[in-house]
């Protein structure tokens, strides 16, 4: 494969974007961030991307709202493009309440890196 795998990270904290961006970057994907759903909306509509990794939790528009919105898009690129949950309240959805949402796969806070590469692959794969 020439074209390197772009994802786009839905994440307000900047620790977890740049320990994202390190980690990804190691496997030779191209990552790119929003700090809200908002913003993940607004790059999605102006550039493709193989994977979301979603935060639960963020201003002005959730990860869950986002990724509704995301499912509802008309563009069968769009909204069937793969997403993965990050949350540090797992405890608070159950793995079925994570697939009604929309999301493909959910990784719990504190994140364990080799386990975010491990579902990335196995997602992409």
């Amino acid at each position: 494969m020439s074209e390197k795998i772009k994802i786009l990270v839905g994440e307000d904290s900047s620790i977890i974007i740049n320990l994202t961006k390190s980690v990804l970057a190691f496997e030779n994907y191209s990552m790119k961030a929003a700090r809200n759903g908002k913003q993940v909306l607004e790059m999605l509509a102006t550039e493709d991307f193989d994977l979301i990794l979603m935060d639960i939790t963020m201003p002005q528009m959730d990860g869950i709202e986002c990724t509704k919105a995301i499912r509802k898009l008309t563009d069968p690129r769009k909204n069937s493009i793969p997403i993965i949950a990050i949350t540090g309240n797992a405890a608070n959805h159950t793995p079925e309440d994570f697939r009604k949402f929309g999301f493909n796969e959910f990784i719990q806070k504190p994140l364990n890196y080799d386990l975010v590469l491990a579902t990335v692959k196995k997602i992409l794969s």
